[in-house]
């Protein structure tokens, strides 16, 4: 299991990188999910997002699942190649996976 360790953690296993301000699901929470098959991303770009509000909806062979901001802050960028190849979270979680950007970001309850 792939853990970097310049990322910050919550305990419902999604990311935050306080460097560039993105966030995702954890390489643990794509794994317990196995083979994801769709992805919606449910902010866009210039919202105002809450730590702990759902960013994204994510299903898999296996079960649905939201993703939850891991801090707050104004949305930037989000990533619209996951709606259509959703299976990049199961490959690289922290790099192509990523799913929203802020700035601004105020981290919530992360390890």
């Amino acid at each position: 299991m792939n853990i970097p360790t310049n990322l910050k953690y919550t305990k419902t296993d999604e990311w935050f990188d306080p460097l560039s301000g993105k966030m995702g699901l954890s390489d643990y929470a794509q794994s317990q999910l196995s083979d994801i098959v769709f992805v919606e991303i449910l902010v866009e770009v210039g919202d105002a997002i809450e730590a702990g509000k759902a960013i994204a909806s994510v299903e898999s062979v296996k079960a649905a699942a939201e993703a939850y901001a891991s801090a707050s802050g104004k949305v930037v960028a989000v990533n619209e190649e996951l709606a259509n190849t959703p299976e990049i979270l199961n490959k690289d979680p922290y790099g192509k996976g990523w799913m929203v950007q802020i700035e601004g970001g105020d981290a919530f309850d992360l390890m």
